[in-house]
C-alpha cells in the first residue's frame, strides 16, 4: 500500500509522475500535484534533496489528494526526514546511497512506520563495483544484481514492503532487465524508460518499453519520464492503460480515419476540434470522426458514437446506426451534445431519442453514399490504376 493506493497483488496498475517544482515551494508543488491527480496520476513523487524540501513535505502530505513518494538522492538523512514528514513511500537509488549501515537504518525506520520503499535502480548510476564486475558497461544482469543486493540489506532488518524499478534510457536494455527481474522476485515492479527525452521521440521510447512489458504481464505501476510538462506524463500513462484495457476509461477515446481521396472534410481539423471539445469532459465513450459516409459508419461501427461527413453535412451514428443529419459546421458540437446525453442517460435512451429521425438519417446517408461513389468511383485513391501501371512496367 502506497498510502491508500494498492500496488501489485492483482491491484489495478497505477500511474505515477513527479513534480518539477522546488518541494520547499509548498503552494506551487501542491498546485502541480492537483494538476497531476486531475490528469490521471494515482501517486506523485517529489524530490527531497535538502532539509527545506523535507519541511515542505511535512506541509504537502496532509493536503495532497494522492499519496506522496519522496525521491531520495545521496543523503540518507533526507530519507529519515521524509519519513518524519509523513510521506507514503520512499524511492532509494542503490547507486547513490551505498553504505549498508545507512540503507538498513532507513529500512528499519520505514518498517517501524509501515512505509514502503521503491528500490530505484538506474542504468546511469550503478555502484562502480557493478560496472567493473560487468566489463565496465551497463547490462541487465548488473541492474538486477543491484536490486537484489538492496533487497538483501532490507532482509537483514526483516523489511519487505518493497517495489522495484530497473530503468534505463536504452529501451531493449530496460525491457531485458525487467524480464530478468520478474523471474527472480515477486515484489511489485515499477516500469519506466528513464530520461526518455522530449516528445514525440520520448513518447515513442517510453511506450515501446512500458507497453512491451505490460503485454507480457510484467509491471504493477508505470511512469512516463519525459522532458515535458509532467501533466503530459500522467495523461499518457492513463491513456496507455486504458488502451490495454487495464484501467477503466476515464475520458473519451477518440478514433478518426487517416483521411483519403474520398474524404469530404478536413478530417485532421475536425478531429483536432473534437479533441479540444472533449478535453475537459470526463465522458468514457469511444467517439469516431470519419471523413466520408461511404465507409465511415461501417468501419467505426464499434464506436459508441461518431460522425461522418457527407455533402456539406454530417451524419451522426450510434453503434453504426445513422440517427441524425446536421450541418457541416455543427458536426463537433452535435457530437459533444449527444455524447453527453449518452453518458448521462444511457445508450437505450439515446436510441429512443433518435427514433423520430433515424429513418430520415438513414435515407440521407444512403443518398450521400451513392453520390460520393458516383462522383469518385469505387476506387477514390486510384489504387487499382497504380497496380495496373506496376504490372505493365514489370511486363515491359
Amino acid at each position: 500500500m502506497v498510502g491508500d493506493v494498492p500496488v501489485g497483488g492483482g491491484a489495478p496498475i497505477t500511474v505515477q509522475s513527479m513534480t518539477i517544482t522546488k518541494t520547499a515551494d509548498v503552494d506551487g508543488t501542491l498546485q502541480q500535484i492537483y494538476q497531476l491527480a486531475a490528469a490521471g496520476a494515482d501517486i506523485v513523487r517529489c524530490t527531497c534533496n535538502e532539509p527545506e524540501a523535507a519541511e515542505g513535505l511535512a506541509r504537502i502530505v496532509p493536503r495532497s489528494p494522492v499519496p506522496i513518494v519522496a525521491d531520495i538522492h545521496h543523503q540518507y538523512r533526507r530519507a529519515l526526514e521524509a519519513l518524519e514528514a509523513g510521506v507514503d513511500c520512499l524511492r532509494l537509488n542503490p547507486g547513490n546511497i551505498r553504505k549498508p549501515e545507512h540503507i538498513k537504518v532507513v529500512a528499519q525506520e520505514a518498517k517501524d512506520r509501515g512505509v514502503p520503499i521503491r528500490i530505484g535502480v538506474n542504468g546511469g548510476s550503478l555502484d562502480p563495483a557493478l560496472y567493473d564486475a560487468y566489463g565496465g558497461r551497463v547490462t541487465p544482469e548488473a541492474m538486477v544484481e543491484s536490486a537484489l543486493q538492496e533487497i538483501g540489506y532490507f532482509q537483514e532488518v526483516d523489511f519487505d514492503l518493497i517495489k522495484i524499478s530497473v530503468k534505463a534510457s536504452n529501451v531493449p536494455l530496460m525491457i531485458e532487465a525487467y524480464r530478468q527481474l520478474s523471474e527472480v522476485t515477486d515484489h511489485p515492479l515499477h516500469l519506466g524508460v528513464t530520461e526518455a527525452g522530449p516528445p514525440p521521440a520520448g513518447i515513442v521510447k517510453a511506450t515501446a518499453g512500458i507497453a512491451t512489458l505490460l503485454a507480457e504481464g510484467i509491471g504493477d505501476t508505470i511512469r512516463y519520464s519525459l522532458t515535458s510538462d509532467p501533466v503530459d506524463e500522467a495523461r499518457l500513462g492513463r491513456v496507455l492503460l486504458e488502451s490495454f484495457g487495464l484501467r477503466e476509461r476515464k475520458n473519451v477515446d477518440l478514433i478518426a480515419c487517416p483521411s483519403c481521396g474520398r474524404a469530404e472534410i478536413d478530417v485532421y481539423q475536425v478531429a483536432d476540434d473534437a479533441q479540444r471539445a472533449f478535453a475537459d469532459r470526463e465522458i468514457p465513450l469511444q467517439v469516431a470522426v470519419m471523413g466520408c459516409v461511404v465507409n465511415g459508419p461501417g468501419e467505426a461501427r464499434d464506436a459508441d458514437i461518431g460522425i461522418a461527413a457527407g455533402n456539406k453535412r454530417g451524419h451522426l451514428f450510434i453503434k453504426g446506426t445513422n440517427v441524425a443529419v446536421v450541418p457541416e459546421d455543427e458536426m463537433v458540437p452535435t457530437l459533444v451534445e449527444w455524447a453527453e446525453f449518452i453518458h448521462a442517460e444511457g445508450m437505450d435512451a439515446a436510441m429512443e431519442r433518435a427514433s423520430a429521425t433515424r429513418d430520415a438519417a438513414r435515407r440521407a446517408a444512403d443518398e450521400d453514399r451513392r453520390r460520393n461513389l458516383a462522383d469518385r468511383g469505387d476506387d477514390a485513391n486510384a489504387s487499382e490504376q497504380v497496380v495496373e501501371l506496376l504490372r505493365k512496367q514489370r511486363e515491359g
